[in-house]
C-alpha cells in the first residue's frame, strides 16, 4: 500500500515537474531573464550564522544542496539551459513530493555563484517514510532492572563525565508504523525524530527523485546529478562549530560536546561516548568505533605478553649460551664460514655476526594466533516480492564475472612479479655489498658490527619493496573500483562486499607476499657450497644467517608497518586539514561578513563514496601484520595498540572538525570484514607454527638441548646448550668448491682447508659426506610435530572459548526478548482485543435490531 503512495507522488512530481520545465524552456525561448524567476524564489541570509533553521525561525534544516548559478557560468548557454532544466524539474519534484526548500545566495565575495537550497521534511512526510523505510522508533523507555558490574568503578576513571554528556536514555522500538501512531513515545513532535534520522528520511527521497525522462528511461538520485556538476554538494548540516558553543539556545551542542570529550588528544585514554557517536553520526560509523575501540582493548593483553617477551629476551641476551659462543674470539672467531655468493664473495669470520644473534635471542617467540575479535553478529534476512529489473542477461553477467576475474588475477600476478624483481634485486646488491663491505670485526669500528651485506641488503630491499607496495596500492584502488562499477551490484551491500574482497585479496598479496618470502623461502632451498641451487639459473640462493632470518623477517615487518602508518596519517590527517586550512584563509581574506552554518560546512571536506571502507582496510592489514607474523615480532602488538589509541582519537578528529556531516546509515554488522578477520585468525595459527618450527631456530636447540648435548649423541654429563653451534655448522672442504663458485681468497684465508656453513650434513670424508645427518632428520620430526600439535592445541581452546563465551549476553537477550513482546502486544495483540471488542458491541446492536424487529409469527 505504501509503495504505491510512493509511486502515486512520483508520478505527479513527474507532471509538475516537466510541466513546470516545459514553461521555463517557452520562456527562455522567448528570451526572458530565467535569473530574476529564480532570484524572486531565494530568500536573504537573516545574519543568524548559529541558526540551523528557515528564515522563519520554525522550520528546521535537514538536508543542503548547493549549485552554481548558471547565469554566471562561462558556459555556452545550451549547456546552461540543460543543466538548469534538470535541476529545476528535480527541485519541482521534491516539492511536489513534500519536502519544502529554501534558496539563499553565498555570502562570500568570492563565493557569489553559489546558491544553497535548504531542504525541511514537514512532520507528515517523515512519519510516511518512517513507515516506508521500516525506520525503528521509541516505544517506551526500558523499564528492566539492571545490575550495575562489580568493576564498573574501574570504568568510571576512564568514562566521560556524565554531566557534560548526559547518558541516552535506552528505548525499546519498533518499526514505525502510522496507524499505530499513539503506541509509540512521542512527548513532542520536534525531537520525535532526532537530526540524524531527519536527514536519513531525506536523503532518502533526495536519491529517489526525478530530474529527466530519456527513451521511457527514468533519471534519478542526487547522486547522478552530483556526479555530473549540476549539483556541487549535497550534505546535512554539523550543529554547531567544533570550537565553540552555538549561541543558539536550540542547538544541541553535540558536536561541540564530541569534539572537547571525544575527539580532542587529552582523551586518548577515555572511554568513547558511543551512544552520543550513533545519534549523531548513526548506526554506522557508531559500529565502526565500537568495534575499533573493542579491537584495541583486545590488543592490551597481546601487548602486555609481547613486551615481556621482549623485555626478557633483551634482559638474558647476555647470558645466552649459543650467543655467547658466537661473540666469543675462541669459539666463534676461529669459525670460517665459507662464501655465500659465487666468486665475487670470499669467507667471512663468525662473530660478524655477533650483534644480531643478540638482537635475534631479544625477540623471544610467542604465537597469538588466536583471533583478537571473534564477536557474531546476526543478519535478518529479507525478503522482496517485486520483481527486480536484471540490467544484463546470465550471458553477460558471466562475461562480466570473467572479466573482472581475469583483471583481479593480472594485478596479483604483477605483484608477485614485482617480488621476484625484489629477490633478484637482493641477489644482485648482496654482491656488491659483499664485495665492498668488511666481512671481519677488528673491534675497532662499531659500526661494522651492524653494517653487515646481509643487513645493508635486508634494509634497503625493505625500504624498495614498501615504495613499490605504495605505489602499486594507489594504482589498484582506482583499478578495483572501476572493476567493481563494471560488475553492476545489485545493492550497495553487494557493491562494498565485492569491492571489499578485491581490495583486501590484492593488499594481502601486496603487503605479506615479502614477508611470506622471507619467512618460509628464503635459506630453505641453498643446497651446500658444493652443490649451490641458483634462481632463475643464474643467481645463488639467498642464505640466512646463522641465527635464522627471522631478524631478516623483523626488520622488513618494522619497516612497512612503521612506513604504512605514517603514510597514513599524512593521507588522513595532514591533507585534509591543509586544504581546510587554505580555505578558511581564502575565505577569511575574500569576505568580512558573518557566514552561516551551511556555508561553513559546504567548505569542510566531503566524504568519499566509499565511507569507511579504507579505515576498516587500515585496521584489517594491520590486524594481519599483529597476528600473521606476531612469533618474529613480539612488539608488534603494543606498537598496534599505541597506533589504534592515537587512530580512534584522530577518526573521531577527522570527521568531526575536517569533513562535513556524515549522511547516517543503518548497519547491522561490520559486513565482509568479519569473515576476513576470521579467516586471517586460522591462518595465523599456521603461519606463527611454521615461524616458530621452520624461520627460528627454537627446534633445533631443544633438540639439541634434549637430545645431542648428552649421550649417545653428544657428550655432556647434563643438559646444555654448549657446543650448540658447533654442533649446526656443517663443515665443506675447500677442494670440493668447482670452478664457476670457488671464492677468491684473500690472503689471511689463502691456507683455509675447510670452511662452516648452516646445515646439518655429514663432513666430508665420512661415507655419506654432505647427506644430511641424524640430527636433520630429528629436526624435521620434531618441527612436523611441534606444527601439528600447536595447530590443534589452539584451535581447540579456540573452539572452547567460542563456546563458553555466548555471542549475545543474558542483558543483552533479555532486551529483544521484551522489546519482541512488547510489539506482539502493543502493535499485534491490542489492535485485535479492540477489533474484537468493536464487533462484538456490533454485533449486540444487530442482535437487538434483529430481536425488536424480527419476531416469531405466532400461531
Amino acid at each position: 500500500m505504501y509503495w504505491i503512495k510512493i509511486q502515486s507522488l512520483h508520478l505527479v512530481g513527474r507532471h509538475i515537474g516537466f510541466v513546470y520545465v516545459a514553461m521555463l524552456s517557452k520562456l527562455c525561448k522567448d528570451g526572458c531573464n530565467v535569473k530574476g524567476m529564480i532570484c524572486s524564489l531565494q530568500a536573504e541570509f537573516n545574519l543568524k550564522p548559529d541558526s540551523l533553521y528557515f528564515n522563519d525561525g520554525q522550520r528546521r534544516i535537514d538536508f543542503v544542496l548547493a549549485y552554481e548559478d548558471e547565469s554566471k557560468k562561462q558556459h555556452k548557454r545550451s549547456f546552461q539551459k540543460k543543466q538548469m532544466r534538470k535541476r529545476l524539474a528535480y527541485e519541482s519534484n521534491l516539492i511536489n513530493c513534500g519536502l519544502q526548500l529554501e534558496a539563499t545566495s553565498s555570502v562570500s565575495v568570492g563565493d557569489e555563484k553559489l546558491i544553497f537550497v535548504k531542504v525541511h521534511a514537514p512532520w507528515e512526510l517523515l512519519c510516511s517514510f518512517a513507515e516506508i523505510m521500516h525506520i525503528k522508533l521509541p516505544l517506551q523507555p526500558n523499564d528492566l532492572k539492571t545490575r550495575d558490574s562489580p568493576f564498573k568503578w574501574i570504568s568510571r576513571f576512564f568514562s566521560v563525565d556524565e554531566n557534560i554528556i548526559k547518558p541516552e536514555q535506552e528505548f525499546f522500538t519498533a518499526p514505525f508504523e502510522i496507524d499505530r501512531l499513539s503506541d509509540f513515545y512521542i512527548q513532542d513532535k520536534e525531537t520525535f525524530f532526532n537530526p540524524a534520522t531527519r536527514s536519513r528520511i531525506v536523503h532518502f527521497i533526495l536519491c529517489r527523485g526525478e530530474y529527466a525522462i530519456r527513451d521511457n528511461v527514468r533519471k534519478f538520485g542526487i547522486n547522478k546529478l552530483l556526479d555530473s556538476g549540476i549539483y556541487k554538494a549535497a550534505f546535512p548540516l554539523h550543529d554547531s562549530r567544533f570550537n565553540y558553543q552555538s549561541e543558539d539556545p536550540n542547538c544541541p551542542n553535540e558536536r561541540y560536546l564530541l569534539y572537547r570529550e571525544w575527539a580532542h588528544p587529552r582523551n586518548i585514554f577515555k572511554l568513547q561516548p558511543l551512544d552520543l557517536v550513533r545519534k549523531y553520526y548513526g548506526e554506522k560509523i557508531g559500529i565502526y568505533f565500537a568495534w575499533l575501540g573493542f579491537y584495541t582493548q583486545m590488543l592490551l593483553l597481546a601487548a602486555v605478553v609481547g613486551l615481556g617477551c621482549f623485555l626478557y629476551g633483551y634482559f638474558m641476551k647476555d647470558n645466552c649460551t649459543w650467543s655467547q659462543e658466537v661473540c666469543d674470539p675462541n669459539i666463534g672467531g676461529k669459525i670460517i664460514m665459507c662464501p655465500q655468493c659465487d666468486q665475487e664473495c670470499t669467507y667471512w669470520n663468525l662473530t660478524i655476526t655477533c650483534e644480531s644473534s643478540k638482537v635475534t635471542t631479544t625477540f623471544t617467540l610467542a604465537d597469538y594466533g588466536k583471533a583478537l575479535f571473534s564477536g557474531k553478529f546476526f543478519l535478518d534476512p529479507l525478503s522482496s516480492q517485486q520483481e527486480e529489473h536484471i540490467p544484463y542477461t546470465a550471458c553477460g553477467k558471466c562475461v562480466r564475472m570473467t572479466f573482472c576475474t581475469s583483471a583481479v588475477l593480472f594485478w596479483i600476478l604483477l605483484i608477485i612479479a614485482s617480488v621476484i624483481g625484489i629477490i633478484v634485486y637482493r641477489l644482485s646488491v648482496f654482491l656488491v655489498f659483499s664485495a665492498t663491505l668488511p666481512r671481519h670485526i677488528n673491534g675497532t669500528e662499531a659500526i661494522q658490527k651492524y653494517l653487515t651485506p646481509q643487513a645493508a641488503t635486508s634494509v634497503s630491499a625493505s625500504i624498495i619493496s614498501f615504495i613499490i607496495i605504495m605505489i602499486l596500492n594507489m594504482i589498484y584502488e582506482k583499478v578495483a573500483i572501476m572493476i567493481t562499477d563494471f560488475e553492476l551490484p545489485r545493492t550497495q551491500t553487494d557493491y562494498e562486499n565485492s569491492l571489499t574482497m578485491k581490495m583486501f585479496l590484492f593488499q594481502f598479496v601486496n603487503y605479506y607476499s615479502s614477508c611470506f618470502y622471507i619467512a618460509f623461502f628464503k635459506g630453505k632451498f641453498v643446497g651446500y657450497p658444493g652443490d649451490p641451487v641458483y634462481w632463475l639459473g643464474k643467481y645463488r640462493n639467498e642464505e640466512c644467517d646463522p641465527g635464522g632470518c627471522l631478524l631478516e623477517l623483523t626488520t622488513q615487518l618494522t619497516i612497512i608497518m612503521g612506513g604504512k602508518a605514517i603514510w597514513n596519517n599524512i593521507q588522513e590527517v595532514l591533507l585534509p586539514w591543509l586544504k581546510n586550512l587554505i580555505g578558511r584563509f581564502c575565505s577569511a581574506s575574500r569576505s568580512e561578513k558573518v557566514v552561516p552554518r551551511w556555508e561553513q560546512d559546504y567548505h569542510l571536506q566531503p566524504i568519499g563514496k566509499l565511507g569507511l571502507f579504507y579505515e576498516y582496510l587500515e585496521m584489517v592489514i594491520q590486524f594481519g601484520f599483529v597476528t600473521l607474523f606476531v612469533a618474529s615480532f613480539p612488539l608488534a602488538p603494543l606498537l598496534a595498540l599505541m597506533n589504534n589509541l592515537l587512530e580512534i582519537r584522530i577518526d573521531a578528529w577527522k570527521i568531526t572538525t575536517q569533513f562535513r556531516r556524515i549522511v547516517p546509515q543503518k548497519a547491522q554488522d561490520i559486513g565482509a570484514w568479519q569473515p576476513i578477520m576470521q579467516g586471517i585468525a586460522l591462518l595465523a595459527v599456521v603461519t606463527n607454527a611454521m615461524i616458530i618450527a621452520f624461520t627460528s631456530d627454537m627446534i633445533p636447540r631443544l633438540v639439541y638441548y634434549w637430545s645431542f648435548s648428552v649421550p649417545p649423541y653428544g657428550s655432556q654429563s647434563t643438559y646444555s646448550m654448549k657446543g650448540y653451534i658447533n654442533n649446526t655448522l656443517s663443515v665443506f672442504a675447500v677442494s670440493d668448491f668447482r670452478n664457476e663458485s670457488k671464492p677468491a681468497a684473500l690472503p689471511m684465508f689463502a691456507n683455509q682447508t675447510t670452511c662452516r656453513y648452516r646445515d646439518f650434513r655429514y663432513p666430508p670424508g665420512h661415507e655419506h659426506q654432505y647427506e644430511h645427518n641424524i640430527y636433520y632428520w630429528h629436526v624435521i620430526a620434531a618441527k612436523l610435530s611441534f606444527i601439528i600439535v600447536m595447530e590443534h592445541i589452539i584451535y581447540l581452546v579456540t573452539f572452547a572459548i567460542s563456546h563458553i563465551i555466548p555471542d549475545v549476553s543474558k542483558k543483552t537477550k533479555s532486551k529483544i526478548k521484551r522489546e519482541k513482546y512488547l510489539i506482539q502486544t502493543l502493535l499485534h495483540e491490542n489492535p485485535v482485543k479492540a477489533m474484537k471488542k468493536n464487533m462484538g458491541s456490533i454485533a449486540d446492536k444487530i442482535l437487538k435490531g434483529a430481536d425488536g424487529t424480527f419476531r416469531p409469527k405466532t400461531e
